[in-house]
């Protein structure tokens, strides 16, 4: 199964999402499946994962649903509250067949360093891990250092780094960015995505091997069965179409003669235990 192991969907409202900023008109309208079902075929991808894109446990069950009515959709990255008390019970409530993970928007904490090194975000994590529930790490170049932390600090289960934890390559900041992220190639349980890229170069101007020597840095950091293809729709749009997307990953894999099974879709299966029930690998221990 050829899979985008990173998708965004929802019914806009402004007050839901303020990180669509005046900058990103194009996002500020309902995103559905069905928008993307023609180009995303044309691709020959034929699934993927649909990942929060507000904090809300609302959200969650609204992609859930989706899914549920939606076939293309085989997994869901939800959002909950890590530190909450009741943790284990609101973990209780998503047993879904479809569910593989959560995320929280670290980026947008006021001190994003400061949340991944509460000891209750710290705990939340694990108690995911122990449920076989991965968790997708959100961060800029600037907070990759406290990212390899957490990290480290959370061995349990898969985590994955999100948008090769966000370099800025609009403004070149290459060496920066390489310095912290080469740490996370010795963090065997954690993966990343080739994803969120033409977005953090120069919207209007990118070009494909602007990009290259980021995803080159990636290969050597996680080698090929770590790796996975994200268009990062619709958000990309800002940037370029999901064509535009697939086309870069895509033409860079097969000028590197990479797997292209893996990183279409089979590391996304296998890492995020797709067609798996979270349950079956549950461990109650401390």
């Amino acid at each position: 199964m050829r899979i985008d192991a990173h998708q965004h969907f929802w019914r806009y409202a402004a007050a839901e999402y303020p990180w669509i900023d005046e900058s990103m008109t194009a996002l500020r309208q309902d995103y559905l499946p069905e928008q993307l079902a023609r180009e995303r075929t044309a691709c020959g991808i034929q699934a993927s994962i649909a990942v929060q894109a507000r904090p809300s446990e609302a959200e969650t069950r609204w992609l859930l649903e989706l899914s549920d009515r939606t076939s293309s959709i085989v997994g869901v990255v939800g959002w909950v509250d890590l530190t909450a008390a009741d943790l284990e019970e609101r973990l209780a409530q998503w047993s879904h067949p479809r569910l593989c993970g959560f995320r929280h928007l670290i980026q947008d904490e006021e001190k994003p360093a400061a949340y991944m090194a509460d000891p209750a975000v710290r705990q939340g994590i694990r108690t995911l891990q122990r449920h076989a529930l991965s968790y997708d790490v959100l961060v800029t170049t600037a907070d990759l250092g406290s990212a390899y932390e957490l990290c480290t600090a959370c061995g349990g289960h898969v985590l994955v780094l999100d948008h090769l934890g966000k370099p800025n390559i609009r403004d070149s900041d290459f060496e920066n960015w390489r310095r912290d992220f080469r740490r996370f190639g010795e963090l065997e349980h954690v993966a990343c995505k080739l994803s969120g890229l033409i977005t953090e170069a120069d919207w209007q101007r990118w070009q494909p091997k602007q990009i290259w020597p980021y995803l080159d840095t990636a290969l050597d950091v996680f080698g090929e069965q770590r790796l996975m293809f994200g268009s990062d729709w619709p958000v990309c749009l800002v940037a370029g179409s999901y064509t535009a997307v697939y086309c870069l990953i895509d033409d860079w894999a097969t000028r590197r003669g990479l797997d292209k099974t893996a990183l279409f879709g089979g590391n996304a299966q296998r890492l995020y235990r797709i067609g798996q029930y979270p349950a079956d690998e549950v461990n109650h221990g401390s």
